[in-house]
Parts: structure tokens; C-alpha cells; sequence
């Protein structure tokens, strides 16, 4: 499905920006090992010109395969220095692009979800990122939104931009931009690419928080797999119930708070070994908030839990709780992450009145943008 990887289901991890770093793709594979968890996104100038940060980011386990990358960038030739280098370091096996991130910081530069409104630049863009990694059979995949708003919608251009320019494979955020995260997805988008764009997988992303919604919009529109992104925040195992899913196998029943807890635990150890005990702890305390979505343990054990500060308190806290509480009905589905919007799009002084210029967004020292 890409490159000269065949995954055991046609499932596929979003990069999300202090998520998916290796200790939690590392426990995502050991509940559903053979598929495809893409790192956090990194900057290509980051990686052209070298950085501590990105260094830590771009971390793979030694038994990690493939080593899928997303890399952020919207000038073509940085874009492409970065992505010879870390193909000629045998550093990557898959690079994956944003052009999804509706972060104001990013859109009113012009770059993320913007650049698809700017087919020329978009196509400078892939062309330049496929010339470099081709020598290295790597395979570059792109990641993208409806467009801007309902009233700019560039989904079907970028699909066909990306068939011309050798992409091996695209993911349609069912979203625009202006939506952000709000609302339903628009599966009905996702269809729509995919009949538009019979030669390469297309992939969908919107609205699978269990794998019952995966069969769904498969069925529904045709797509050949599923990107996954809230919905496995503090339920890393939807990854194995959708591989038993997907492969016509019975999903095991929800799991009882010991369960999660057990997941939690496991996934602060990875994490506190990772980056140290200290910086560990304060990024975990949103993944707490995550695991415990949809159990009824009160207020104050949230709280409690938000604020822990070393792996024994989080310990302690864990043996606390009763372990045979049960997720309350409907509780998978309860959101978790982004879920604001709609937004007023910003963007640059005059940036629609020319849809067919080439200019290159002065995005480059933007960091940790959600993977859109």
C-alpha cells in the first residue's frame, strides 16, 4: 500500500503534534503491530539546517517499519533539500506532506491548508518533494482538506495535481479549513475523491472514534482505508479492533477502567523514558484526561489525575480507582482532542484575488502545528 509495505489493514495513523511520537507509536504497535504510524510532523527547514528538537522528534524504534514521516514545508526547494537529506541518511522508508494544518499562525502566511488553493505552487510542491525522493524508491503520500470554506473547495484539484505528480497515496480530512475541527465530517467528500481519482489509494479521515465508523465510510464511499486521528487518543487500542474489524473478525468489548489504566501506565513508563520522568509527566497529563473520557470516576479523580507530577503519583492515583468501572454507553464516541470551530480563515493581504501565482508562503519558522 506503500512503497513495498502491505499493512495487515488498510489503516493508517495521523501524525498529531506531541502525540504520535515513538512511545506512543510504539504502544499503538504493540496492540496492532504491521501498520502504518506516521510520526509528528517536523519542518523542512528544521531538518535542512538541523535542530535538537527535530532530531528528538524524528526518533524511530529500532524495530519500526516503515518509518513513515510527516514533514511540513511550502517552498519547493527547501521542501525537497529536506527530504533528499533524510532519504540519503536512510533516515525514512515514507514521507507524508501537510497540506491540512488550519492553524491561523500558518493559513495567514499562506501555507497549510492554503497552499491547495494555489494549484501551481501546490504542484511545484509535489513535484519537487517526489523528484528527491524517487531516487530512494521512498514514497511520498499528501494529506489535505476540503479547502479553505465551502465556497473554495480544492479537494478533487489536489487529487488530480497529485495523480500528475506521482504521489502514491492521499488522505482527505473531510473538513475545511474554516470548519477546523467542528461539525461532521463529509464522508460524501471522501467519495467524491475517490471517484475522481480511480488511480492511487485515496484514504479517509473524519469522525472514526470506533471500527464500526471505519466499515462505514468505507463502504460508503469507496475509499481504500482509514487515517486516524482523535480517535485513538487515550484508546490506543482501537488500532487492534480495527485490524479484527477490518479483517471480519469480532471487536473485543470495551475496555473496563483497570484495562485503560493498565494502557495508561504503560504509555507514561514509554513516555518518561523517553523524554525523562520531569518533561514526561507534564505532557501526559492531556493523555490522563483522554483515557479517563467516558468513565464516570467524578471530578476531583480527573483533577487529581490532570495534575500529577512523577510516575509513582500517577501510580498511586491508578490503584485508587475501582478497576471494574465500566465506560458509560456511547463513551468511544465522546470527543477527544480539537473539537473547536468553525474559525475565520486568516490569510494573506490579497491571497485569493490570484489563485494562479507560485508565491512561496513565508511559513518557514512556524513549529508544532497539529498534522490538520
Amino acid at each position: 500500500m506503500i512503497g513495498s509495505f502491505t499493512p495487515v489493514a488498510p489503516v493508517v495513523l495521523a501524525p498529531m503534534a506531541g502525540v504520535t511520537n515513538a512511545p506512543f507509536r510504539t504502544l499503538c504497535r504493540e496492540f496492532a503491530p504491521g501498520l502504518i504510524y506516521v510520526n509528528e510532523m517536523v519542518m523542512a527547514t528544521a531538518v535542512v539546517h538541523g535542530n535538537s528538537k527535530t532530531e528528538r522528534m524524528m526518533t524511530f524504534s529500532p524495530d519500526e517499519q516503515p518509518r513513515s514521516l510527516q514533514i511540513y514545508g511550502s517552498d519547493p526547494v527547501t521542501l525537497g533539500e529536506a527530504i533528499r537529506k533524510l532519504c540519503d541518511a536512510g533516515r525514512v522508508d515514507h514521507i507524508d506532506i501537510n497540506f491540512g494544518c488550519p492553524a491561523a499562525k500558518v493559513t495567514r502566511k499562506g501555507g497549510g491548508a492554503a497552499v491547495p488553493a494555489k494549484p501551481n505552487l501546490l504542484r511545484a510542491i509535489l513535484h519537487e518533494a517526489v523528484a528527491a525522493a524517487s531516487p530512494y524508491q521512498v514514497p511520498v503520500t499528501i494529506k489535505f482538506r476540503k479547502g479553505l470554506f465551502d465556497s473554495l473547495l480544492t479537494y478533487v484539484g489536489t487529487g488530480r495535481i497529485a495523480v500528475d505528480e506521482g504521489i502514491a497515496a492521499i488522505a482527505l480530512h473531510a473538513r475545511t479549513a474554516e470548519q477546523h475541527y467542528a461539525g461532521s465530517a463529509d464522508w460524501n467528500a471522501i467519495g467524491e475523491l475517490k471517484a475522481a481519482v480511480p488511480e492511487i489509494p485515496v484514504l479517509g479521515n473524519g469522525d472514526i472514534w470506533e471500527a464500526a465508523d471505519a466499515i462505514s465510510m468505507m463502504r460508503a464511499t469507496g475509499c481504500d482505508g482509514v487515517v486516524i486521528g482523535r480517535g485513538c487518543l487515550g484508546r490506543p487500542w482501537l488500532f487492534r479492533d480495527l485490524v479484527e474489524a477490518l479483517n471480519g473478525r469480532p471487536v473485543p468489548a470495551s475496555a473496563l477502567l483497570g484495562e485503560a489504566c493498565v494502557v495508561m501506565a504503560r504509555h507514561a513508563r514509554l513516555l518518561a523514558d523517553h523524554l525523562g520522568e520531569n518533561l514526561a509527566m507534564r505532557d501526559f497529563r492531556k493523555h490522563t484526561s483522554w483515557y479517563l473520557t467516558g468513565y464516570p470516576v467524578g471530578g476531583e479523580t480527573r483533577r487529581r489525575f490532570a495534575n500529577i507530577s512523577t510516575l509513582d503519583e500517577l501510580y498511586d492515583l491508578i490503584a485508587s480507582v475501582d478497576p471494574a468501572i465500566a465506560l458509560v454507553p456511547g463513551g468511544e464516541r465522546i470527543r477527544r482532542g480539537h473539537t473547536n470551530g468553525p474559525i475565520r480563515v486568516a490569510l494573506p493581504d490579497g491571497y485569493l484575488d490570484h489563485l494562479d501565482d507560485v508565491t512561496v508562503p513565508d511559513d518557514s519558522h512556524v513549529m508544532a502545528l497539529s498534522g490538520g
